[in-house]
């Protein structure tokens, strides 16, 4: 066989592979009885894969975030109900507890049916054909997008519009979506854009840019902001961390100097960093205990 034909053959192989993979839909996948799950796409296979040790953080984990809390469990009543509710989009600085909001969330509705789909930022073209999965299911499904972002020349942010505002076919009104970002816009801004914005008779017109960025994020009917701690609120968390640990804290004066102290070191007062800073003086007094 000449080198020719090994290379048709071998492109032949290739292009059968492709097309097996594109054509490979949603009609095989089958859904478990896991109250977590994530999507994937691997070795031409569109598979569900059970989440078989979800996280076990409560709401009550959750400090200084009363509001969000509020609001994002109102939201998730209505729709285990039946009533009306929002996609919701939570978005602020990373480390403030948006992601955690979430799995709290799970675990606070799982046993009235509640489920969860991760869906990773890659296979979001494949949104449609997940909501399509849904509809006949009785259980209500969170579609869960984490650390949500676009760059200006990625086009997959248009199946998520799909899904938030629906097309020809409706979303389903078990489906919702709960996204992170640290983006309010889930795109990048640049000062050109506003520099396309004109006045017209007084009145401001956004330039086109600006309106795509924007009508993306406003499709989400909740938006949940997420600030920095303050340093007593960071204390706090760390307080509240340590208790968790069932830690017997004799200068907690002493504490404090070292969390703030890991916190600079850390550059963040998160709730991320408070969470981190415990485990780690946790683990030091367990430790010397042993010894």
């Amino acid at each position: 066989m000449s080198d020719i034909d090994n290379f048709f053959k071998r492109a032949d192989a290739l292009m059968a592979k492709l097309e097996g993979y594109f054509q490979q839909g949603t009609s095989n996948v089958k859904l478990n009885d896991a109250t977590a799950n994530r999507w994937r796409r691997h070795d031409n296979r569109v598979y569900l894969q059970e989440v078989r040790n979800p996280g076990k953080i409560r709401l009550h984990d959750l400090q200084c975030l009363d509001r969000q809390k509020e609001i994002i469990s109102r939201n998730t009543r209505q729709f285990i109900e039946g009533l009306p509710a929002n996609n919701v989009l939570l978005w602020g600085p990373r480390g403030t507890g948006k992601s955690s909001l979430i799995k709290a969330t799970l675990n606070e509705f799982s046993e009235a049916g509640l489920r969860l789909i991760e869906v990773e930022r890659q296979h979001l073209g494949d949104l449609p054909d997940i909501a399509e999965l849904l509809y006949q299911e009785q259980d209500r499904f969170i579609i869960y997008c984490d650390d949500l972002s676009f760059e200006s020349n990625d086009a997959s942010y248009k199946a998520l519009k799909v899904v938030l505002d629906g097309s020809v076919n409706d979303t389903p009104d078990n489906v919702l979506i709960y996204a992170t970002s640290n983006r309010r816009h889930l795109m990048p801004e640049y000062m050109s854009d506003n520099q396309q914005s004109k006045m017209v008779e007084g009145e401001l017109h956004l330039s086109e840019a600006i309106e795509e960025k924007i009508s993306l994020s406003e499709r989400f009917g909740l938006w949940l902001s997420f600030h920095p701690f303050n340093q007593n609120q960071y204390l706090s968390i760390v307080d509240h961390w340590i208790a968790r640990h069932e830690i017997n804290i004799d200068d907690k004066e002493q504490l404090h100097k070292a969390a703030l102290k890991w916190a600079l070191e850390h550059g963040s007062r998160s709730g991320r960093v408070a969470w981190q800073f415990a485990r780690d003086w946790a683990g030091q007094k367990q430790l010397n205990d042993l010894n």
